[in-house]
């Protein structure tokens, strides 16, 4: 079985997740020791944790899942230095770790020695302390995997909805300057491929958002839409692709009818996942020769060390990635 295909799984055989810690400081550790407990022994996915080793014995003794934590499979990555974990604080050592334990976890799946990766949640913030260029996990996987990181998009699913971006963390200056055609023909390629493995027809019907109201209304709002994704739908139909649009986001998410949706920009995807599946998305980074899954959802420093934090959102994605959903 390849990294690529998280279908009909067997007990038989068992999917191999490599599960990085995300930022030690947030949620990710508790979330992965409740998530771990939640699964039990469910005999078709096999985890390996990712992250430094104090700080998951640290927080599986506050839980009270010391055997839950020993239970499974460890790979020590992103080791803190002395006194930098403190649950609840943006520094940069927790972002430096963040990104190793997530490099490791994707380096061993590249190796062969898993099928997918799941990365808890990072702090954005924490890596720029780092100095570590980021922009999402989908931008670290192209890194890791040495692809091109147009190559490589992130895909949102929950509340009914899959949405791949095209655009991520960049402002929208950025993220208008760096759309193209060819872009967007990539990213909804990348989201169609997904969207088989995920289970869906062979033929998925496809919404492209506008980049502006109303999908420029002609001209009337702006020329981007007509310069940058009207060619992009043109392309894809010819190459056999059930396309509609572009049209205005709020046109197609009203309707709820198609398998994927394309998004040019951040909040034009993650708004409407998120308003409906709060705290229970997954977010998939697609189009790499990895695998690679997280949460829908931040690092929560607000809660981290509290307790109070629920695994929803990660359960979902290994789930997901295991071929249990």
């Amino acid at each position: 079985m390849s990294p690529a295909e998280p279908a009909n799984v067997s007990a038989a055989t068992p999917r191999r997740i490599a599960l990085s810690v995300g930022d030690p400081n947030g949620i990710g550790p508790e979330i992965i020791c409740k998530a771990l407990n939640a699964l039990g022994n469910e005999p078709r996915i096999r985890i390996t944790v990712f992250g430094p080793p104090e700080v998951m014995r640290a927080t599986a003794a506050r839980l009270g899942l010391q055997a839950v934590l020993q239970a499974s499979g460890f790979r020590p990555a992103g080791e803190l230095a002395s006194g930098a974990f403190r649950p609840g604080e943006v520094n940069a050592a927790a972002g430096t770790s963040a990104v190793a334990s997530a490099s490791a976890a994707i380096q061993a799946c590249r190796a062969g020695d898993f099928d997918a990766v799941v990365a808890g949640p990072h702090h954005e913030t924490a890596i720029a302390q780092a100095g570590i260029r980021f922009s999402g996990y989908p931008s670290l996987l192209a890194r890791v995997c040495e692809q091109p990181e147009d190559e490589v998009f992130l895909m949102l699913v929950g509340g009914g909805l899959r949405i791949v971006h095209v655009t991520l963390h960049e402002s929208v200056a950025a993220a208008l300057a760096r759309i193209t055609p060819a872009l967007v023909v990539a990213a909804t390629l990348a989201g169609v491929r997904a969207c088989r493995l995920l289970g869906l027809p062979q033929h998925p019907s496809v919404a492209l958002f506008g980049i502006n109201p109303h999908a420029s209304e002609g001209g009337l709002f702006g020329a981007e839409d007509e310069e940058l994704v009207l060619p992009a739908a043109r392309t894809l139909l010819d190459s056999g692709i059930n396309i509609t649009g572009p049209q205005g986001a709020d046109v197609l998410l009203a309707d709820r009818r198609h398998d994927l949706y394309v998004a040019m920009l951040h909040d034009q995807g993650h708004i409407p996942v998120k308003l409906l599946a709060p705290q229970a998305a997954s977010a998939i980074s697609i189009g790499a020769k990895v695998v690679l899954a997280s949460t829908g959802h931040g690092s929560a420093m607000d809660i981290a060390g509290t307790g109070a934090a629920r695994p929803d959102a990660l359960l979902r994605s290994l789930r997901l990635v295991a071929g249990l959903t």
